[in-house]
């Protein structure tokens, strides 16, 4: 059903009054505070036909209307005003991405702890395909004796560094040449095709003294690319749900926290086989995800080299502050999407 543009403005202020106030708006406050020219009989009739489009709710009969899921989204999509970052905002950011970040850890935190540091909210950032990632090099940097680190580069950063302990007494002899065999057995080739299952087949043919670091690379990769969904999801500021009037109801908060312990869950819900960069997930079990609380999702995708590889967002109540989310998730998104990010200064935002 189309709404009129009248119906929008009000619209627009319900929901711009409960996501500062968190508290039902009247029709008289509306004439009060956003539109003196029209009559509260006038606000009235308009209230109870956005009601009967599904537009609010009147939590008790004598109280005021609060947004339902459906307006936020058409608040989105079509209403909310484009907000500008601030200069504090914007130096925040710049704190945190104006340095060389290569390890896909440190990229994935940085990201998280920046979001919910400027939303106040419970962020959230992962990587969503690296199996796909090609592998640059493998180094094995010799700690002492018989313990190395292994530093394996891939074309979207480096990843988890693994310490492994050989067992006997290596030479450094020893660790030139098994850099310059890992780097040939595996550069230039994706994850995904490496820990495929002909790939264990290859071990046959590996020289007797090369086959431990093999498998130790091996099995490294396909940890991650089998684990990743789980392991490369990084929560960040939890325990700011529980700062949110909508989850001071115990049992509410309980099943927030639940669902933030259970990534497994968490996963499919926010990665989005979707093309846009902007994803918005909102109400209850039937528009998030089977048994999810109501809250509501917003997570911005970024690539690499014309991939896309994962996303951040935040998690929090269905009434947030949708252009602040959406204007930060959307300049870190291009951020992290820049070839060069971390190495070079970011831009200030688009007037």
């Amino acid at each position: 059903m189309a709404i009129s543009g009248r119906k929008e403005k009000i619209l627009q202020a319900v929901i711009d009054s409960y996501i500062t106030t968190a508290a039902p708006i009247s029709s008289s406050e509306i004439k009060d505070k956003y539109f003196d020219a029209i009559s509260s009989a006038t606000i009235r009739n308009e209230l109870a036909a956005l009601e009967d489009m599904g537009y609010l709710v009147q939590p008790h009969t004598s109280a005021g209307r609060i947004p339902t899921a459906e307006a936020y989204r058409l608040y989105v999509e079509k209403l909310m005003p484009r907000r500008k970052l601030s200069r504090q905002e914007l130096s925040t950011i710049k704190r945190y991405f104006n340095r060389k970040i290569t390890e896909i850890d440190d990229v994935l935190k940085s990201t998280a702890k920046v979001i919910s540091e400027i939303t106040n909210l419970t962020s959230v950032a992962y990587m969503g395909n690296i199996e796909t990632a090609v592998i640059k090099s493998v180094k094995f940097v010799k700690i002492d004796e018989s313990t190395a680190l292994v530093i394996i580069v891939t074309d979207v950063g480096i990843l988890k560094d693994a310490t492994v302990n050989l067992g006997v007494d290596v030479s450094q002899d020893f660790f030139d040449r098994v850099n310059q065999f890992v780097t040939e057995a595996f550069a230039g080739r994706q994850i995904l095709d490496i820990v495929g299952a002909k790939a264990e087949k290859t071990l046959d043919e590996i020289k007797a003294e090369y086959q431990a670091v093999y498998k130790t690379v091996y099995k490294i990769l396909k940890n991650y690319a089998h684990d990743e969904a789980v392991s490369d999801l990084v929560l960040e500021g939890s325990a700011k749900i529980l700062e949110q009037p909508e989850y001071t109801n115990l049992t509410k908060a309980k099943a927030m926290l639940d669902m933030l312990d259970a990534k497994k869950q968490l996963v499919p819900v926010l990665k989005s086989n979707d093309d846009f960069s902007i994803n918005l997930k909102i109400g209850k079990d039937n528009e998030i995800g089977q048994g999810m609380p109501e809250c509501a999702i917003v997570t911005a995708t970024f690539s690499q080299g014309g991939k896309n590889m994962g996303g951040a967002g935040v998690i929090g109540p269905m009434r947030m502050d949708y252009p602040k989310v959406i204007s930060v998730l959307d300049y870190i998104s291009k951020a992290l999407s820049n070839p060069e990010y971390g190495q070079i200064g970011l831009p200030e935002e688009e007037e």
